[in-house]
């Protein structure tokens, strides 16, 4: 199978010079020179984007927000400059990994390679089943009891995901606003116990099985 790579960047050498590296080394590739653009050809479904942070207007944070609606694939975030405040932002929006401009393309091969590897091993193991009756798809982001699909909301399967990939452990609202919504999300973590109430609902018109427990004082964890 070729792998889809998505490279976007505003500089068009960059660009280039990255598809014609990657073209002959086998991948299928997509390339963008903004975010309005970048957003229409993850439609294509890439398996890796290459994104970069200081592009006009959408910036590359913002994009890589609105990807992670979408799609799950890793994104590599290119940069002619990084500091950490830089890092916490790009890895709360989403991102995977930073390469610094000027870069080498067989160390970006590298890093290419690494994270599809990862990914393969994340899809591999991408279906659970829990207790005989839920089976959750990972990688098709759902849910299933009885066979039957529950229908989670993203941010409801982004709970579930998180609560069902660590079992028995705690988890208070504020920590899983921090990691479902992000460090710099506007609001606030009471948006959580709403969530939770309405997939609990979801969960319970299918079954009579709890999954999520609530652990006064503490938060919520997965029933293994």
């Amino acid at each position: 199978m070729d792998f889809k790579i998505l490279i976007a960047d505003d500089e068009k050498d960059i660009v280039e010079m990255v598809s014609a590296f990657f073209t002959g080394k086998g991948y299928a590739v997509l390339t963008a020179y903004d975010g309005e653009e970048t957003l229409k050809k993850i439609e294509s479904r890439p398996d890796i984007i290459l994104l970069d942070v200081n592009m006009p207007g959408m910036d590359g944070f913002e994009v890589c927000r609105q990807v992670r609606e979408h799609v799950s694939c890793p994104i590599l975030f290119l940069t002619a400059r990084i500091e950490d405040r830089d890092k916490v932002k790009g890895f709360s929006v989403g991102g995977d990994d930073y390469v610094v401009k000027p870069f080498s393309l067989v160390e970006l091969e590298a890093r290419v390679q690494a994270h599809l590897r990862r990914e393969g091993r994340r899809q591999n193991q991408a279906r659970v089943r829990f207790s005989g009756e839920l089976l959750i798809d990972y990688s098709e982001r759902a849910v299933y009891l009885k066979g039957q699909n529950v229908g989670l909301a993203k941010k409801e399967f982004d709970i579930v995901e998180l609560l069902s990939q660590n079992g028995g452990q705690v988890f208070d609202k504020e920590r899983i606003y921090e990691r479902v919504w992000g460090y710099d999300s506007e609001g606030d973590s009471s948006v959580v116990a709403e969530h939770i109430r309405r997939l609990r609902a979801k969960l319970a018109a299918l079954t009579d099985k709890t999954y999520i427990e609530t652990v006064w004082g503490c938060g919520y964890k997965w029933l293994r």
